[in-house]
């Protein structure tokens, strides 16, 4: 839905001005560039190490909790009752141990985000700051990523309405 908005955004500023100039359009492929940059190797390459440490870390704790629960079915019927609750508080509390674990680091604003932000964000800036030089140079209205979504990199401020909107609101 959000491709068919921005085509036809597009069409309609092509068509609008294709009376007074044409409009001069590019592309990139942020995936390809990041991928071919070296910095951008060694830093995913740190976040993988990373992530393997996490996942050896969350994989010792799982099979901690599985010896756990396996010695604890054998011998359930065998335990009293206040041993079998204490067990059994006992694997819950490494059951929420592992899941506190794996969102600390995994989760949507874990360890990992910020990595990846650290690692990441001082190259994708460097990219983006190439891409509006290039669009500069070679005097583009507009440019799209081309990976994944449809996205503005770059426009033109002439082509910015957005005080206009706001002359409207007001």
């Amino acid at each position: 839905m959000k491709k068919i908005i921005i085509l036809s955004f597009i069409t309609l500023l092509y068509v609008s001005s294709n009376s007074f100039a044409q409009l001069k359009i590019g592309y990139v492929d942020s995936e390809a560039v990041m991928q071919k940059l070296p910095d951008a190797q060694d830093a995913q390459k740190r976040i993988d190490t990373q992530i393997n440490e996490w996942q050896k870390e969350l994989d010792e704790m799982k099979k901690e909790w599985k010896e756990k629960f396996d010695d604890y079915e054998r011998r359930k019927l065998i335990m009293g009752s206040q041993k079998r609750a204490d067990t059994e508080k006992e694997l819950v509390t490494l059951e929420d141990k592992i899941e506190d674990f794996r969102q600390s680091k995994f989760g949507v604003n874990g360890e990992l985000y910020k990595k990846q932000e650290e690692f990441m964000k001082p190259i994708q800036n460097q990219v983006f700051t190439a891409i509006e030089e290039v669009a500069v140079e070679k005097e583009l209205d507009f440019v799209f990523d081309r990976s994944g979504d449809l996205i503005f990199l770059y426009a033109k401020e002439e082509y910015d309405i957005t005080p206009n909107v706001l002359d409207k609101l007001q």
